[in-house]
């Protein structure tokens, strides 16, 4: 109140220069809060047609985060990207920056997903939403099955959190530093020289199956993979925005 007070005697008055007044100074502020770290924040998702979005929005507390204004415009962020592409969240960059004056946080855009589905696609999807705001959201994209399959799917990422797809999107360097990671492990196990190379695949065969979606146990029923949940079906790729992820 004290700072609205200040801007209608800076600017005589004037309801609009004072508004200008109240963001110019405040613009001057969060200039500072640019440095702190923004580890909490809300993520959205949204759906348009043969489009789908995730974006999320970080500021400082999750006080801030819960706050209505907050979660509403993390919400209107991403029907813009649904409706519009990635780039239509600089639409409202100036609500990113009145709420970064009134709440006093670095808060800035984070991650942003968008989807254009194939033809024959099906899109499922997951926000798993914690007092108030969402905080994990997942997008999948299918051919050949059902909805209900593509968001069984989809809840399974958001809480298994895939790194992979398939077991070939995992890169040969990390395979490898992975590989010499468990030799040094199970050397240090005291385990026979003759059965290591053995013994560290089979670690190494764990380890992929753990991070590789097709080949995960499914959540709801660990006697099945995701593939033989999705059987003929086939999961083109899908993404995953976590809340200080």
């Amino acid at each position: 109140m004290l700072d609205c007070k200040r801007a209608l005697e800076e600017t005589g008055g004037d309801m609009e220069a004072a508004r200008r007044w109240l963001r110019e100074k405040g613009l001057a502020g969060a200039a500072k809060l640019a440095g702190r770290e923004a580890s909490q924040g809300a993520v959205a998702l949204a759906v348009a047609g043969r489009t789908a979005a995730i974006v999320e929005l970080r500021c400082e507390t999750d006080f801030v985060a819960k706050a209505d204004s907050f979660v509403s415009l993390t919400d209107e962020l991403a029907q813009l990207v649904a409706s519009k592409g990635e780039d239509a969240t600089t639409e409202r960059s100036e609500a990113v920056d009145d709420l970064r004056t009134t709440l006093k946080e670095n808060i800035s855009i984070g991650q942003v997903v968008r989807f254009e589905l194939a033809a024959d696609a099906t899109v499922g999807n997951y926000l798993h939403v914690q007092s108030g705001r969402g905080v994990n959201a997942v997008l999948v994209e299918m051919q050949g099955g059902s909805e209900e399959l593509a968001h069984d799917v989809a809840v399974h990422i958001a809480f298994a959190r895939p790194a992979y797809l398939r077991r070939e999107d995992v890169s040969a360097d990390e395979l490898a530093s992975e590989r010499a990671t468990l030799e040094k492990m199970s050397r240090n196990e005291g385990k026979p020289e003759a059965a290591l190379e053995k013994i560290v695949e089979g670690r190494l065969n764990g380890w992929i199956t753990e991070r590789v979606l097709l080949e995960q146990r499914y959540a709801r029923d660990e006697k099945r993979t995701i593939a033989q949940l999705i059987g003929n079906a086939k999961v083109m790729r899908f993404a995953q925005v976590v809340v200080g992820g």
